[in-house]
């Protein structure tokens, strides 16, 4: 098989300004940049991981959602909702787990696109994920100046410089603490990530000594006091069913953050093995502490009398436990801060990550050499987090936050159905390398084309010791099938001799050999089958993915449309996930980046399932949050036009099929 090979320009026509969105990178390219010896410092361990899993999940919004959960979804069930999202969370972590232990880069999601779906797809990924945690962060932020003040007597006990000011003629009220508090992150972060997450683990430490105070003071409350809330009127599930998986919709959004784990891959010492355990323990502590709280507070007081906004604190005042109010506030204030840190630390990291494609400008891209890590990403993103937080309100721009993540989700769970059975099969090498490729394509086109003369006419003699009948059998092949000819030298009347007695053992060993290569090519035929019959089954399952909760969710359909595009959506998916489930996956996926990782299992079912979870939630975010979304988008697709598509390090490279790569490379000395 000869080399195909390709610039962008080369292989584009009319389509090339569009090609360049379905351009794919190799896995670890952004270390093969010029300037080479910038790189992040190998610090962390599986303790640091799960430090900074759990400390970028539990936020402040476990000490608020079992109120609200429970008083208007799930009643006393709020333990099942959060096992139901929390194995709902696992079906993500598996995927980041199997791809950042074989991708082991920064970049998280964005990283794991651009590898396995293509430029455009990774851009809006990236873009959307800048987004995410700018915004997340700074709604962190400034949720920390109002429990801050209850630690230091009352709504307004803060000193006067870190106090809440509205500016005089306007609405803007301006948030000193909450831009202090990102700066101060910012500074942190900048000075290495061994020491950043030491600081996190220490504040993340004594957030769960909080949590876990809350359920051993409470749990002997509540046997001193009977378990009042689960002997109300309703029983268990005083919602139903329904009420329960409408909670765990809500409480999803929870469990966010354990991919921030995946966003510090290269700095991980081993990540093979580190990664998949740090996320899988950061997630079951996670899952954990969120059951056992939930079971402490609904049964110490019933669910309707619960108060939405410290659901905890009331718990423990309802019951005379008034000095842990204290305690509980001072628990919020913790799991506040660490998730600051949790939300800062990624986005320097992406930022790195899109520069070094040449998506964005070099600037991001500069790893400091004394700390080893990307300082100018680190203060551009404090610096833009801290004036969010210090003039906006965010708290209406919060859902915007959750697009990121669930577009991220998705796209990482479409990249294991790709990777398993669809990986990439071409290696893009920079276009200096063309004179080796040329070479290479030379020798196996030459090679190939010599097999088929020889092979054009195959002379087979054998000396009929009977009849003295010399025979010459000539073999014609062509693509396929092959053609086998015989014929002899003797009169024509000596050719039915060969129809009438057997074979010669040589001439019967010649159309063996053939009849081998025509099976092998057959084999290559049924491969180039199988991933065009795998390609269109995952297109399948997403269209019919998104027409399934699209129709699910927007009850404001007729039924009768309703109902037929719900029939459709699932009938797309089924055939998809069946043709998945029958079809085999592809070999290339055990050499496919580095090797002994965490394996994601149940494939195609769990990421299939995971697409259309995540989906779902996308759909049921509102229309508000979409359009301020879009605006965001769109900034992102004028950006990439002016800037990344000419200046992606993609621009010009070409393309060589992956099993002749490191030919080309040894050939030509090339060092990346």
């Amino acid at each position: 098989m000869g080399i195909e090979a390709g610039t962008a320009k080369e292989r584009g026509g009319a389509g090339a300004k569009f090609r360049c969105l379905t351009r794919r990178k190799q896995v670890d390219s952004n270390h093969k940049r010029a300037g080479g010896g910038q790189k992040l410092a190998k610090a962390l361990s599986v303790p640091q991981l799960v430090t900074i899993g759990v400390g970028s999940t539990i936020g402040a919004g476990v000490y608020v959602l079992v109120g609200t959960v429970a008083r208007e979804n799930a009643g006393p069930a709020l333990t099942i909702s959060f096992l139901i999202a929390g194995i709902a969370a696992a079906f993500s972590a598996f995927c980041y787990a199997e791809l950042s232990s074989r991708c082991p880069s920064a970049g998280s999601a964005y990283h794991y696109s651009y590898i396995c779906v293509g430029e455009g797809v990774a851009w809006i990924i990236g873009w959307a994920l800048i987004l995410e945690y700018t915004i997340g962060g700074s709604a962190v932020a400034r949720g920390i100046s109002p429990n801050l003040a209850l630690v230091f007597g009352g709504k307004d006990s803060l000193p006067s410089f870190l106090a809440r000011i509205q500016i005089p003629g306007t609405d803007i009220v301006v948030d000193p603490c909450a831009a202090i508090l990102v700066l101060l992150v910012t500074a942190l972060l900048c000075i290495g990530i061994k020491e950043s997450t030491f600081v996190q683990g220490i504040i993340t430490t004594l957030n769960v000594c909080v949590l876990l105070f809350v359920i051993i003071a409470g749990g002997y409350l509540g046997f001193k006091t009977g378990w009042v809330g689960y002997t109300v009127a309703g029983g268990y599930f005083p919602y139903g069913i329904n009420g329960v998986l409408a909670g765990s919709a809500t409480v999803f959004f929870a469990y966010i953050g354990f991919d921030s784990v995946a966003s510090t891959a290269e700095e991980v010492k081993n990540p093979q093995r580190d990664l998949p355990f740090g996320i899988a323990t950061s997630l079951a502590l996670c899952c954990s502490l969120y059951m056992m709280v939930s079971v402490v507070i609904v049964g110490l007081v019933p669910y309707f009398t619960m108060d939405p906004d410290t659901p905890i604190s009331s718990a423990f005042a309802r019951n005379d436990v008034h000095w842990a109010v204290y305690i509980i506030t001072s628990g919020a204030c913790l799991a506040l801060c660490s998730s600051l840190m949790g939300s800062i630390l990624p986005q320097p990291r992406i930022l790195m990550a899109m520069a070094r494609d040449g998506l964005l400008p070099s600037f991001f891209s500069d790893v400091n050499e004394r700390t080893q890590v990307p300082v100018k990403s680190t203060i551009v993103t404090g610096i833009f987090a801290a004036s969010l937080a210090f003039f906006m309100d965010v708290s209406q721009l919060a859902g915007m936050v959750s697009v990121g993540t669930l577009l991220a989700f998705t796209i990482v769970a479409v990249s294991i159905l790709i990777l398993r059975y669809v990986p990439p099969s071409e290696v893009p090498l920079p276009s200096f390398l063309q004179q080796s490729i040329d070479s290479v394509s030379f020798h196996y086109n030459f090679q190939n084309n010599g097999e088929k003369a020889d092979s054009s006419r195959i002379i087979c003699s054998n000396q009929d010791q009977d009849d003295g009948i010399s025979q010459e059998v000539s073999v014609e092949s062509s693509d396929y099938p092959l053609i086998a000819k015989e014929s002899n030298k003797a009169a024509p009347k000596d050719c039915c001799f060969l129809q009438k007695h057997s074979m010669p053992p040589l001439t019967t060993s010649c159309l063996l050999s053939f009849s081998f290569l025509k099976i092998t090519r057959k084999k290559n035929l049924n491969e180039q089958t199988r991933r065009q019959r795998a390609g269109w089954s995952i297109a399948l399952v997403c269209i019919g993915v998104l027409i399934l909760a699209t129709s699910a969710s927007y009850s404001f359909f007729p039924n009768f449309l309703r109902y037929t595009t719900c029939s459709v959506g699932g009938l797309l998916l089924l055939v998809g996930l069946s043709v998945l489930s029958w079809i085999d996956q592809d070999d290339a996926r055990h050499s496919f980046g580095h090797s002994g990782g965490f394996i994601c299992p149940f494939v195609p079912f769990l990421p299939v399932c995971s697409i259309l979870i995540n989906v779902y939630l996308l759909v049921n975010l509102g229309v508000g949050t979409w359009l301020r979304v879009s605006l965001w988008l769109l900034l992102g697709v004028i950006v990439y036009t002016l800037y990344g598509r000419s200046h992606s390090s993609l621009s010009d490279v070409v393309y060589v099929p992956a099993a002749h790569a490191d030919e080309v490379i040894r050939t030509s000395g090339y060092v990346a």
